[in-house]
């Protein structure tokens, strides 16, 4: 299928599963699809800063898209391109959508400061990939230091046709997201998908402001699923019951550098990553800090107990 601007639901961020010699690890890869799906995702997303797609060559990003497609079957999948130039960018934009990926996702580079820049670096992006291929405009001011507008974004989709989601992920960005709602409500932007990222961390009001759903790498996808559908049934109370009991280790993750060793560690004791290694240069938790994790998933256990009857009543 092809990615349009309908995409709602949540999209996982996918880590990349690597064995502690740095080999990619299929088998982790087939058991994050299958909780994926069975947390009922709408489509993932891979090679995304999540996934540390900068330390994998052209044969193992391809390889590892192929696996997820094949996974995931009907359901989409997005793959990041972002790349230092178009020339790579527009060969795995290909080499993935020939595949079968649904779309690709691009990110502004870090050096990129004016509108003009940011604008342009979007036209130029379009060119090198092709009109053809819908790709997500990735907002990330936190780790990608390019601060875009409201006003920049409605510019990039209006003289982009080919751009049909956001991925919101500004912080603070509640008044991002209404601010881009107004534009579609008054007819001054087309509408467009808005998944939300920041792991999650303020998808309760996110949704509340108009967001379609969240593409973020939180390794309980089950709670971002109920959130979205609890809160678009209109169960609010429920929705945030739900939210806070999961918001500790949220906040934790959320520490500057940590979010990735967090991730894969909670994967591994939740028995879906082998191992929470990262490829080098990588980071791992210190025994300290897994104890700390270890603490806050045995407080999730004993509070998150509506979960279960949630998700069987979806």
């Amino acid at each position: 299928m092809t990615l349009d601007p309908s995409a709602a639901g949540v999209f996982p961020i996918a880590p990349t599963p690597f064995h502690e010699d740095g080999r990619i690890d299929e088998a982790s890869i087939d058991r994050l699809i299958e909780r994926y799906l069975a947390a009922g995702s709408n489509g993932v997303t891979v090679l995304g800063i999540l996934g540390e797609a900068p330390k994998l060559d052209a044969a193992e990003s391809l390889a590892i898209t192929a696996r997820f497609i094949d996974g995931f079957g009907a359901l989409p999948v997005i793959v990041g391109v972002s790349a230092p130039g178009f020339a790579a960018m527009r060969s795995l934009a290909h080499a993935v959508m020939e595949r079968g990926a649904a779309g690709v996702m691009i990110a502004p580079p870090p050096s990129l400061r004016t509108d003009e820049q940011i604008t342009g670096y979007f036209r130029q992006a379009v060119q090198a990939i092709g009109t053809d291929i819908p790709f997500v405009l990735q907002d990330y001011p936190l780790t990608l230091t390019v601060q875009m507008t409201p006003k920049v974004i409605r510019q990039i989709v209006t003289e982009n046709p080919s751009c049909v989601m956001l991925k919101h992920e500004d912080w603070p960005g509640l008044e991002k997201i209404t601010a881009l709602r107004g534009f579609q409500k008054e007819g001054s932007m087309r509408e467009i998908s808005i998944l939300t990222g920041n792991g999650g961390l303020f998808l309760d009001f996110e949704m509340e402001r108009g967001a379609d759903g969240a593409m973020t790498g939180y390794a309980f996808p089950e709670m971002l699923s109920a959130v979205v559908r609890l809160q678009k049934e209109g169960r609010r109370d429920e929705a945030h019951d739900l939210f806070d009991a999961h918001l500790p280790l949220l906040r934790y993750e959320q520490q500057q550098g940590v979010g990735l060793s967090v991730r894969k560690y909670v994967l591994m004791r939740r028995g879906i990553l082998s191992c929470d290694a990262q490829r080098q240069p990588g980071s791992t938790l210190t025994a300290k800090a897994r104890a700390e994790v270890d603490y806050l998933l045995e407080r999730l256990e004993r509070r998150d107990g509506k979960l279960a009857s949630w998700l069987a009543a979806s």
